[in-house]
Parts: structure tokens; sequence; C-alpha cells
């Protein structure tokens, strides 16, 4: 039975910056953690593992976190963007997005403090933790150096045929770290106030920007309870006034001052959060975690409480979701595995994925 009647807001078109995106399904930068090396560049995992999502139809493609800086990576074979021998590999990512009209992005990202030891023996960060000897605060000339990387990055996305780039400012990263006065407790030009802990982002947004051009999308992963909601409205407001294209919104890395929906919301505190962050500004806002059915996807777009939608881990399970999804065919669903996504581990680990392939001998 065809039902895609039945989903046509989530199939609908949406204008962003100068494209039209064919619908409102984001596959957002989940981490293939062993698919790249200890050099960063593109594999053949890599290209298919793009391929097949492009090829089922999501409107945006975001490219993993793709580190700015070897010494910044989240994990050894995390994909990079510090040097111009990763443009080669990208771009085989884009050609293969752009192949199927999907709008193609990179993410930009440095973890800051929560580098791992078997990445850097040094977590360079805004302040040093007192609990983490190995970390130790960034001087004033670092952060120039990080911030010409990011903005280095976004040139080489731009070589390698990207649309635009994602900033990574959520989930307790090196940008989120900046912004959040639990973890930034620098007392010189970029810690203290808003806009001094904002400064290393602001930088780094206004250099992508004189750097790649005005047509040149540019987004930020915004980690929505840093260190409250209320703090992540007011930086989306600033974010939007300094010339970001989106919002994607998403949680801050900690526990601490989560937003409580109100009654009778049927999703969770993330998806809340930027919801909320939607009432406040005038850019396209993505939401994302746990939407997981197209019931629910389509109901935050025909509701107009999001402008678009990320499905992650359904997409992980089933890499035509939105294929069989447009065709009103089953599909193979997510199997939301605890304490955590076993595809994080390894991809080969995912047990939905295991019943795909089992499905298809």
């Amino acid at each position: 039975m065809n039902e895609q009647n039945n989903f046509q807001q989530l199939f609908s078109g949406f204008p962003l910056k100068g494209y039209r995106v064919k619908n409102r399904i984001v596959f957002p930068p989940m981490v293939c953690f062993g698919f790249s090396d200890d050099h960063g560049l593109v594999g053949p995992k890599n290209l298919e593992h793009y391929r097949l999502r492009a090829e089922s139809g999501a409107g945006i493609i975001i490219t993993e976190a793709t580190a700015v800086l070897k010494d910044g990576r989240a994990a050894p074979s995390q994909l990079g963007v510090w040097s111009d021998e990763h443009v080669a590999g990208l771009s085989g990512i884009t050609e293969v997005v752009k192949r199927h009209e999907a709008v193609s992005i990179l993410q930009l990202h440095h973890a800051g403090l929560v580098t791992p030891a078997a990445v850097s023996p040094v977590q360079f960060c805004p302040s040093a933790d007192p609990e983490k000897p190995t970390s130790r605060e960034l001087t004033a000339v670092e952060i120039g150096v990080i911030t010409d990387a990011f903005i280095r990055g976004a040139e080489r996305a731009r070589e390698a045929g990207f649309h635009g780039v994602e900033l990574h400012g959520a989930h307790g990263y090196l940008l989120n770290q900046f912004a959040n006065p639990l973890w930034n407790k620098r007392t010189d030009e970029y810690g203290g106030s808003f806009e001094n802990r904002m400064r290393f982002a602001t930088t780094v947004i206004k250099g992508i920007r004189e750097h790649c051009g005005s047509e040149f999308i540019l987004g930020y992963r915004l980690g929505a309870n840093t260190p409250a909601l209320e703090d992540g409205i007011k930086t989306a407001v600033y974010l939007e006034s300094i010339g970001l294209d989106y919002l994607h919104v998403s949680h801050g890395g900690n526990l601490q001052n989560l937003p409580r929906p109100p009654k009778g919301f049927d999703f969770n505190w993330i998806v809340f959060s930027g919801v909320s962050v939607r009432e406040h500004v005038n850019i396209p806002v993505i939401v994302v975690n746990e939407i997981k059915t197209p019931e629910r996807a389509d109901f935050l777009i025909e509701n107009r409480l999001a402008d678009f939608v990320s499905l992650g881990r359904p997409q992980l399970a089933d890499p035509f979701w939105v294929r069989h999804v447009q065709k009103g065919e089953a599909v193979n669903a997510c199997l939301s595995c605890k304490p955590r996504c076993r595809w994080y581990e390894s991809n080969e680990l995912c047990p939905a994925r295991k019943r795909l392939l089992n499905r298809q001998d």
C-alpha cells in the first residue's frame, strides 16, 4: 500500500540560502568510527555510507564531524580537513551526494577538553580542568591558530564541493566549551561576559563568511542547554544576528539545567529545545533526537514546530529509510540499543544492521 500522501509535509520542499531543499529530512553528522584511519582520509566505507543515504533521498546530508586539526580529534579514526590532502576524498562524498540532488554540508569539529589521550597527550581547552591534569588552557595565540584552522577547513570544504559547513557548537566540544561559563573560566577577552565567551565562535563565523562568500551555507550545531535553555535561546538569537543560515539544535554536553517539556508535548527535552529556539529566530531550525518514525517527523513539520528533522539512527539502521517511507514500504527500524547505540562501537555490531543483512541473504 502506498502511503506517501500521508507525509506530504515531510516531503515538501523548503528554501535554504539559495537552494531548494527537496524535502525536510536531514541525515545528520553520525560519526563512522573505524571507517577512516590516523590520516583522516575518506575511504571506500565513507563513500558507500553517504552514497546509500543520498540515493535513498534525504534532502540534506551533513557529513560527520570532521576535525580541523589532527590533535583536536574525538577519535584516532575521525575524518579530517586539516590538510589539503583531504580535499580529494571529501570531493568524492560531495559527488555522490550531489548526484542525488541533496544539499551537502560538512561539519567542522574540534574536541577540545574531551580530546582522548590516544589522539593527543594534552587536551587544549578554554580553561584547564582540575580533574584532568593533562588539560591546558589555550593561549590567545593558540586560539588564533585554531580559528584559522576552522576557516581553512571551510575553504577546503568549499573546494571539495560542499554547499556549506556546520560548526559543531554542541555536545561539550570546543566551541561549546567556550560558550559555557561552567567550563570557560577565562578572565581575558575570551571569557566572562556573553560577548567574550562567544568571541571565538564569532571570529570563526565572520572569517568563514569573508573567505567563503555570501552564498556558502553556514550552519551551527547548537548546544541548547549551555548552560540552560534560556542561554541557548540567547545564543541562537545572537548567531542569527551575525549571519548564520540555520541552526541544528541539540544538547550542550551536560545533564544540568535540563529543560522540562510541558505536559502534552510528545517529544523529549532536546526536541523541545529546538522547538523553543525556533520560536525566537527567523532562520531555519533543524530538530533532532529520538524522532525515529515518519509519523513523528511529519507531525513536527506539519505543525510548524520545526523546519527540518534530523533522523540519524533510523537512517543508520535502514540506509533506504527515506525511500521506503516515501513509497509506503516497511522500514528496517532502529532497535534503540541500551545503554548506548552499538553503531558507535562498530557499525558491524548494530543489531538492526545485522537483521537487514540477514533479510538480504
